[in-house]
């Protein structure tokens, strides 16, 4: 559920942003050192960017929402605020190049943020350079003060050192995210309702999602009803164990061993997927910490979207369906 900005080389946090935490209890404890910042690691305000072919999903208005949506940049990437309604953004492979396959991307940011670039844009383009039909998920978050400084100091307010941090319980974060998943519910209904007109096989739809929104997609997995992927990307989120489905979708799961949030909380997920005898592939990267999405650094975990790739391949996602 939680999503820090990218680390920097030595591994340190640089002004993470953190969920809003009393819902999940998951940061409360969690101590971070704050080194001066580099310049790219400075939040700079910048004007809301053309998103021409961005589809409103018809989920509403943010309930009693003040702040307006804003965006500003940070480590060279771009980040969304105050999202108070959804949008779904298309990202189509060449037709040549088409498989049918289509996956839903969910960016990370604590649910306060999106890192729409990084754990976005990037992701998307990726997977329809291998022919796979992407849509970026901007879904609606909490909100934050509507000025850049205040939205930073709250940012570090938020972690202060409080002791160890308890480990993640799934269920309790999921019982909080009844606007996102309605959100990523109606994702789904949307790609499939125009499955034909993008190419897309509606039952070879999946979902990949980055630490808050890799929560996200293990809610829709596990409580979106009618969405049902058909194969889901766990990347840098939370790994507690879970009530796992008969039916549940083969899982890819990546996570640096340093990752401040979720390195040493064990996985409990892992093993109740093993457990219902569900398909799953773990990637442990020995270094990477959290955020490191699609940024290139000297980390094994940057091949993580290879290792996405070829699994995909694994299972035939990367062949034609029809």
């Amino acid at each position: 559920m939680i999503r820090l900005m990218r680390m920097t080389s030595n591994l340190t946090l640089t002004r993470p942003i953190l969920a809003p935490l009393a819902a999940c209890g998951l940061a409360a404890g969690f101590a971070v050192a704050a080194p001066a910042l580099a310049q790219s690691d400075k939040m700079v305000s910048i004007a809301t960017p053309a998103q021409g072919d961005a589809i409103k999903l018809g989920t509403g208005e943010l309930p009693g929402a003040t702040a307006r949506e804003s965006w500003h940049s940070q480590y060279n990437s771009v980040f969304a605020r105050n999202v108070t309604e959804a949008t779904l953004t298309p990202f189509l492979p060449d037709p040549a190049k088409a498989t049918g396959t289509a996956v839903i991307v969910a960016p990370g940011g604590g649910f306060r943020t999106l890192s729409m670039e990084n754990e976005g844009w990037d992701v998307a383009r990726a997977l329809a350079a291998k022919g796979v039909a992407a849509f970026v998920l901007k879904y609606r978050l909490n909100q934050t003060p509507p000025r850049l400084a205040d939205f930073e100091r709250s940012s570090a307010d938020m972690t202060a050192p409080r002791g160890p941090a308890p480990r993640p319980d799934l269920e309790a974060m999921m019982a909080n995210l009844g606007t996102q998943i309605a959100d990523a519910r109606a994702a789904f209904a949307l790609v499939r309702k125009r499955s034909e007109e993008w190419h897309v096989d509606p039952d070879r739809i999946g979902m990949v999602g980055f630490s808050a929104g890799a929560m996200l997609t293990m809610a829709t997995t596990l409580a979106g009803q009618d969405a049902k992927p058909a194969f889901i990307g766990n990347i840098y989120g939370p790994l507690a164990p879970a009530t796992v489905p008969a039916d549940a979708p083969p899982l890819f799961v990546a996570l640096a061993a340093d990752d401040p949030l979720f390195g040493n909380s064990g996985f409990g997920l892992i093993e109740s997927w093993r457990a219902a005898r569900r398909p799953v592939e773990f990637h442990l990267f020995e270094q990477g910490g959290h955020g490191f999405g699609m940024y290139q650094k000297p980390t094994t975990s940057t091949g993580w979207f290879d290792e996405f790739a070829r699994w995909m391949g694994m299972h035939g996602l990367l062949k034609p369906s029809h």
